[in-house]
């Protein structure tokens, strides 16, 4: 499958600030599942050098070191997507298995997770833990938009019942760890059959199962990612996978406007 992606992030501000720096992860990076057709990432029209982060993450960095009011953020490409049923093939690997096992923040566990953890680890496959994993956290977590933000934790949004992709990414690598299983958080794209622009882009999970090595589990729709999906970013939680992370010195009033189209695209014949 062909898929044409447009991501465009535009910042407002009711005065002028004096700097901002965004750093971003927008880019997909090519394995087994997909190839890149055409890529690039803009900030008000200029294009941006890129480099890796440690996990092998493609970032750009866009900084404006001036009076401004605003700033246009513009990732966009055609990617094309094989279906390999979840499992992550080809992929350049920087860190062993057992570094994704390590608990943050946002992954932190506590009662109920540990809980759901002992209920989970009655399955003794590992594949088919994670598969029940993956229903349950669908099961027990209502996607509800704008009960949660990006700082709510894995804790949080499983007592709260309710969230969106990121908080099920949480829960589920919070208790895949408690059940010693590596896991980690994959930012990224969707196309859901539909010709809507969305708010936001996409996220799910991936564990690390000896016998098939990475595989992709998304249980905000209970299903592992298809050929609809693009893969962008990896870290241990959102906050090392997120598209764009800044900082900006100015005291003023901000509005964000995000807007991501995902079609297929039009083979060329």
């Amino acid at each position: 499958m062909r898929i044409r992606i447009r991501h465009t992030t535009s910042y407002a501000y009711d005065r002028p600030v004096d700097y901002a720096a965004q750093l971003l992860r927008m880019t997909p990076s090519e394995h087994a599942s997909q190839r890149i057709r055409s890529w690039r990432v803009t900030a008000d029209g200029k294009a941006l050098a890129r480099t890796d982060d440690g996990y092998g993450n493609v970032m750009h960095l866009f900084t404006v070191a001036r009076p401004h009011q605003g700033a246009t953020i513009v990732a966009e490409g055609e990617v094309e997507t094989t279906d390999t049923q979840g499992v992550l093939r080809d992929s350049i690997e920087r860190l062993p298995p057992r570094y994704w096992v390590r608990t943050t923040a946002p992954t932190a566990p506590d009662d109920e997770l540990r809980s759901l953890a002992r209920e989970i680890e009655t399955f003794s496959d590992p594949i088919v833990r994670l598969h029940r994993l993956m229903e349950t956290v669908r099961a027990r977590v209502d996607y509800v938009v704008g009960v949660t933000t990006v700082m709510t934790t894995a804790a949080e949004a499983l007592a709260k019942g309710s969230g969106v992709c990121q908080d099920h990414a949480h829960v589920f690598i919070a208790v895949a760890r408690l059940l010693g299983l590596p896991a980690r958080y994959v930012s990224g794209y969707l196309w859901q059959g539909g010709s809507e622009t969305a708010s936001a882009s996409h996220a799910w999970a991936e564990a690390h199962v000896p016998e098939f090595g990475w595989v992709g589990f998304d249980p905000a729709n209970n299903i592992c990612p298809t050929e609809k999906y693009v893969r962008v970013a990896i870290g241990l939680d959102y906050g090392e996978a997120a598209p764009v992370r800044g900082i900006r010195r100015g005291v003023a009033d901000e509005a964000l406007t995000v807007a991501v189209d995902v079609q297929p695209a039009q083979a060329q014949q």
